[in-house]
């Protein structure tokens, strides 16, 4: 991390990358501020965290809530005086042909991965402009580069990322930056959420080669520590053994 230490708001880091993100960045030495649904679980990351001498605290989100958002990011706020970094990777993925999944699954993948980042993007917008700098990390997919049949919708909500990054670095101005981290398959929860039968049983195979979460941690690290003037605008992370 940079001499100074950083202040990063983190969502979705209950479990997977926003999980291995916070201890990471802790243990570096920023202030990590968690947010997700499930606060029992922040919670206990937080308490270990802590117990190791970071400085860490949890709150209640709801990505797909903009008041939700806008709360998480005024406490930060109000508790270190200011946010360095917001980390967008709160996300879903729910697998399946459009004609056997449906308008309730693709709503959930827009209100979290679209809208989430949309969310957080609106609540530290006006806190970053008004302190002069200030780093947005948004958490995309491989499926943010190509479209693969079954993964229509989740790769639309990932390619929506990519665009978000891209016009937020270029409207942001020259003191704020603007990073996107595209992961292959990687140890977390997002196969859990599969209803298909068929994919849910597919993506059980696809992740038998997912590396760990700690992996992205370690990308996300090494954005934000780049001096000010450095902005790493995109990183394709995957395993070596998947293909596409």
């Amino acid at each position: 991390m940079n001499a100074v230490p950083k202040i990063i708001a983190i969502t979705g880091a209950s479990s997977g990358i926003g999980e291995a993100s916070a201890r990471l960045l802790a243990q570096s030495g920023a202030t990590v501020f968690l947010g997700a649904r499930r606060v029992e679980r922040l919670e206990r990351i937080v308490a270990d965290i802590r117990a190791a001498g970071g400085n860490a605290y949890a709150a209640a989100l709801d990505v797909t809530s903009r008041e939700s958002m806008n709360a998480f990011i005024a406490q930060a706020v109000q508790r270190a005086g200011r946010i360095d970094v917001l980390v967008n990777n709160a996300g879903i993925m729910l697998l399946g042909p459009l004609d056997e999944t449906g308008p309730d699954e693709w709503d959930r993948m827009v209100d979290v991965n679209i809208k989430g980042v949309l969310h957080g993007i609106g609540a530290v917008l006006p806190v970053m402009r008004a302190q002069g700098r200030g780093h947005v990390v948004n958490i995309a997919s491989i499926a943010g580069h190509r479209v693969r049949a079954g993964a229509t919708v989740y790769c639309a909500t990932k390619h929506a990322v990519r665009a978000l990054s891209e016009g937020f670095r270029q409207e942001a101005g020259p003191f704020l930056r603007s990073t996107l981290i595209s992961p292959g398959v990687v140890q977390t929860e997002l196969p859990e959420h599969i209803t298909h039968a068929q994919w849910a049983s597919d993506s059980k195979t696809a992740y038998e080669i997912a590396i760990g979460a700690d992996v992205i941690a370690r990308a996300i690290a090494y954005a934000i520590e780049q001096p000010e003037e450095v902005d790493v605008n995109e990183i394709v992370i995957r395993p070596t053994a998947q293909s596409s």
